[in-house]
């Protein structure tokens, strides 16, 4: 693909080869300080003019398009089509060159496809989206049996920087009693050290999806990435997936 940037990660998973996915980073694009480089997200307060030229890049270098949300920390999954910015978080489709589009900085990104790489799924799923069954709501949407679907964790805030109050590990906790293996005490008395990536992993083998792979890229400590907690005024980059003809 021309014009691939050098850091752009492409997920490490057994998908289908004419399945299609990748994670931008800050490399590249036309945006300015605070959201220097490839900022994706047009709702933080970026030049719109930066945002579309960026924009205009991922679908020139992917050769796709992509079908982007209006998120909002629901349990809302929709079909993906480029032609709108529906209100949801969680896109499906068994289109071929339309991606599955979610934007994040700390927040979780999860993707999915079938073995037989005739449906994919892009997910985004914070705390509170994981909590209230954003994962359960796209794995549902699919209409493919969790045993027949691959999912792949992109970067998010990792268990090292994530801390929450202890009503956060009580959501969990009622939800999924093995949940209490996410979380360690942090320095602040009472607080927790949360860790995303498991608390996804134990939410979706509860929906008979055990074939999860990613994770371990942390957004708050690798500057390649756009962190909200790290700079509260900044970009978002974005995990897509897609079908190839």
């Amino acid at each position: 693909m021309s014009g691939w940037p050098g850091d752009w990660i492409i997920p490490d998973w057994p998908a289908p080869r004419h399945v299609r996915a990748c994670v931008t980073t800050r490399e590249g694009g036309e945006s300015r300080a605070p959201f220097e480089g490839f900022n994706l997200g047009d709702h933080v307060g970026d030049d719109p003019a930066a945002v579309l030229a960026n924009r205009q890049r991922l679908q020139d270098v992917l050769g796709c398009e992509p079908a982007w949300l209006s998120q909002v920390h629901s349990v809302i999954t929709v079909e993906a089509d480029p032609a709108m910015v529906p209100i949801a978080d969680a896109s499906w489709t068994d289109a071929i060159g339309i991606a599955c589009a979610v934007l994040t900085a700390d927040c979780l990104p999860v993707l999915f496809c079938d073995q037989d790489g005739t449906r994919v799924a892009a997910a985004h799923a914070g705390w509170r989206g994981l909590a209230n069954g954003m994962l359960e709501s796209t794995v549902a949407a699919m209409q493919v049996p969790g045993d027949q679907l691959l999912a792949w964790l992109g970067p998010a805030i990792g268990p090292d920087a994530f801390e929450v109050g202890p009503e956060v590990r009580e959501v969990f906790v009622a939800q999924h009693p093995v949940a209490v293996e996410a979380f360690r005490p942090s320095r602040n008395a009472g607080h927790y050290m949360a860790d995303l990536c498991h608390l996804a992993r134990i939410r979706l083998a509860g929906c008979g999806v055990t074939a999860v792979y990613g994770g371990g890229y942390c957004t708050f400590s690798d500057p390649r990435f756009y962190s909200y907690r790290r700079t509260a005024r900044t970009g978002r980059f974005a995990s897509l997936v897609w079908i190839e003809d």
